[in-house]
């Protein structure tokens, strides 16, 4: 197919690459146009000036960039990918972003008659590069059936959510858990220590029960070492917190657990850890 991808970060670089592997044609825009050079240099392609001339004769447009802002900037501006897309297209956006923006461009979309879905992803950096993430859709359900055999190409679990927006909702309901994870995994690792157990003692036996979970399967090494200089980094998980919370203001939802963790992420920011992986939490309880 004729594909347009916009914003090739450290997520939109690998999964327009797995698009290129899997035999389809790609334009691709990114603000920096060096980074879009060297995606081009390494997959082939074509470099698009503006997200109107790579959404030109293009049958999907996936967009992946930071945040509100950004997605009407790059979809919705005046040299957005609505004044190039043709008929009967599709947009895809993968951006973690508001259920506002969803339906803001779902409107936009309609209007030239190209369809819409919110697919944000789960499974960050590494998820990315091995083809492996999650992705929660929300948009029409033919319009979702046309789009899976591509998302497939760099995703190992595609779910339609419902609606335009569900997905965005679903994201939150991620990055809720996620946190409340994190902060119990923190506080355990640093009870342990404090206690003067092993803690490669302690994970082998709980991670073989109820406490299980990615996020111990993954990082406890990593947060006794002090280690966080790569994953997702806190000011993005601080973003994505901020538009579950707004959102539960909306909905009259109860996030206590959620707004106490983004504020523990405040606290990691101002020890210089903005650009730390998310299970730095550990890293204010063992402040001196």
């Amino acid at each position: 197919m004729r594909i347009a991808f916009i914003g090739l970060g450290v997520m939109g670089y690998p999964m327009a690459g797995y698009l290129v592997s899997a035999g389809h044609e790609l334009a691709v825009f990114n603000r920096t146009t060096s980074k879009a050079d060297a995606w081009i240099e390494q997959y082939g392609g074509t470099r698009a000036e503006t997200p109107s001339a790579a959404a030109l004769n293009a049958e999907i447009v996936f967009c992946c960039v930071g945040n509100d802002d950004d997605v009407r900037a790059v979809l919705l501006g005046d040299d957005g990918v609505l004044r190039g897309i043709g008929d009967g297209s599709i947009i895809v956006d993968h951006t973690t972003a508001s259920a506002v923006v969803a339906h803001e461009v779902c409107d936009a979309a309609a209007s030239r008659n190209v369809g819409f879905l919110d697919a944000p992803l789960s499974g960050g950096q590494a998820g990315a590069e091995n083809g492996q993430l999650t992705i929660m859709a929300g948009g029409d359900a033919d319009v979702y059936q046309r789009v899976l055999p591509v998302m497939d190409c760099y995703a190992k679990a595609c779910t339609l959510i419902g609606a335009v927006g569900s997905g965005q909702l679903a994201k939150m309901v991620n990055q809720i858990c996620i946190a409340g994870i994190v902060q119990g995994l923190s506080e355990g690792l640093h009870f342990a220590k404090q206690a003067g157990l092993d803690p490669a003692k302690v994970i082998g036996a709980i991670s073989k029960g109820a406490a299980q979970s990615w996020q111990m399967e993954n990082r406890w090494e990593t947060m006794i070492r002090n280690e966080f200089d790569f994953g997702f980094a806190v000011e993005w998980m601080r973003k994505d917190l901020k538009i579950a919370l707004e959102e539960a203001e909306r909905n009259g939802a109860k996030l206590e657990l959620t707004k106490l963790v983004d504020g523990y992420y405040a606290e990691v920011q101002e020890l210089g850890g903005n650009r730390w992986d998310t299970s730095s939490l550990i890293a204010r309880l063992e402040k001196t």
